[in-house]
């Protein structure tokens, strides 16, 4: 009987555990209510049987859907069996907010089995007093480690790599390496590679996993090694990393440093969320809402939005003005104020594809020297194809909205005229804010958004009063 109880326990232990997620792959609101009500009766048992199969990515989600007052008191309460991975996952705002909450000692604890990268991706955000808190309290060697890679820039390949590799010397035998390799105690939970190193640590070539096993025992590793065509600069950006791993299919890379030593490796899932980070950058960027998260607060929101919102205003009074210098034409024609917001309206459309195909492109390097002249004529051809479509479109519907058949041809004009000022100039203000040295992906809105405005203006009403002689 007691046999019994002892195999049924469990299975009824898992039945009170809610599913997880959805159908739609979202978190339960029963599974969240559960972990909620387990964290306000203090329930620690509980709280780990509910978390301890989590995947650290479904165990950030759970973070983000508690209540921001009982975010650290889950970590807390799980103590050892917390997951610091998970708080790589999180946005930077709520990760700071949460190890702000926690005692020094239980974030050197809790960091204690992670990578390099992520312990590093943790703590940078801190602030020094914090930071230097958090490493007095890890041992020397774990302290070195980290700090080192502390050091290299932010967004730097040095940022990203893992420190823990396995390395060997070329005279060793494919035998002697893969009983290293069986008999280590410390060996990086994840590789690809084993990179062949001399006496100084300087890269000497590398060995992927299946070659060596391939190879017979007897086998020197330097006759079986291959070369190292796609080494990493530990401060080189990691938007250049990303490219190198895009254009060559890398699953890993050697890091070195200014000696050309040995220094780490970047796998290609840090590499994968560099990718995220700057695609998420850009459209950031490109909204005028730099390093914005969700989990900012109204103060911190306001802050972010109000100097690009203030460029947009002075940009606006701008195309006021260009209006105000027709504003004889246009209170003789009434029609005119109706219609102009379409031109503009249509042009700023056409501008922003543009703009966000070429800012993309530049991102990409899949614009250079060698074909920008191709793009910028293939965009103006499209801007004028699109602006006599529209035209005709546009034309019709004025001719008769208002019984003026001129009006129809003067809107017409001016809508093909600012096409093409928005297909012209939607290429060419990102490729010269690239060539200056500015982010294309934010200034090139704010000018976009600019010019059509002034053209789409100047041309309709320039027209309109040439036509009709009013003045």
């Amino acid at each position: 009987m007691a046999d019994t109880d002892t195999v049924e326990r469990p299975q009824e232990d898992a039945a009170l555990v809610p599913t997880v997620r959805d159908e739609e792959g979202n978190l339960s609101p029963e599974f969240v209510e559960t972990v909620d009500a387990a964290i306000e009766a203090d329930d620690t048992d509980r709280l780990k049987a509910l978390t301890e199969d989590l995947h650290e990515a479904d165990l950030a989600d759970l973070i983000e859907a508690l209540h921001p007052t009982d975010q650290s008191k889950l970590v807390r309460l799980l103590g050892r069996d917390f997951d610091f991975v998970a708080l790589t996952e999180l946005d930077d705002a709520m990760r700071v907010r949460i190890l702000d909450e926690l005692p020094p000692e239980a974030v050197a604890e809790g960091m204690r089995e992670l990578n390099s990268d992520d312990a590093a991706h943790i703590l940078e955000d801190l602030d020094e007093p914090d930071k230097d808190a958090i490493l007095e309290r890890m041992s020397f060697v774990e302290r070195l480690q980290l700090q080192r890679v502390l050091d290299y820039p932010e967004e730097s390949a040095g940022r990203r790599m893992q420190t823990d590799f396995i390395a060997v010397p070329p005279f060793w035998t494919v035998g002697q390496t893969i009983d290293y390799l069986r008999e280590a105690e410390e060996l990086p939970e994840e590789f690809y590679q084993i990179f062949v190193v001399d006496p100084g640590f300087r890269l000497q070539g590398t060995l992927p996993l299946d070659a060596l096993l391939r190879s017979k025992r007897p086998q020197k590793i330097s006759e079986i090694m291959r070369g190292s065509p796609y080494l990493v600069a530990a401060t080189d950006d990691q938007e250049e990393v990303a490219h190198l791993f895009e254009r060559y299919n890398l699953v890993s890379a050697a890091v070195t440093d200014d000696s050309e030593r040995l220094v780490g490796v970047i796998h290609v899932d840090d590499i994968v969320d560099v990718i995220q980070e700057e695609v998420e950058e850009d459209i950031k960027r490109m909204a005028g809402i730099g390093d914005e998260e969700v989990s900012d607060s109204i103060l911190a929101t306001v802050r972010s939005r109000f100097t690009w919102l203030l460029v947009n205003l002075a940009t606006a009074v701008l195309a006021s003005l260009v209006i105000g210098l027709f504003d004889a034409t246009i209170q003789q024609m009434v029609a005119l104020a109706v219609l102009m917001p379409i031109v503009a309206s249509m042009g700023g459309n056409a501008g922003t594809q543009t703009m966000t195909v070429a800012v993309r492109a530049l991102a990409t390097r899949d614009i250079d020297i060698f074909n920008a002249r191709r793009i910028i004529s293939r965009e103006t051809i499209v801007g004028f194809l699109n602006g006599m479509l529209f035209a005709v479109v546009i034309g019709v519907i004025a001719s008769v909205w208002f019984g003026s058949i001129g009006l129809g041809g003067v809107i017409a004009a001016a809508m093909v005229v600012n096409m093409v000022a928005a297909g012209l100039f939607g290429i060419l203000i990102p490729l010269t804010l690239n060539k200056i040295g500015v982010d294309p992906a934010i200034a090139s809105g704010v000018f976009v958004t600019t010019v059509t405005d002034v053209v789409g203006f100047f041309a309709f009403l320039s027209f309109a009063a040439w036509w009709f002689g009013l003045a």
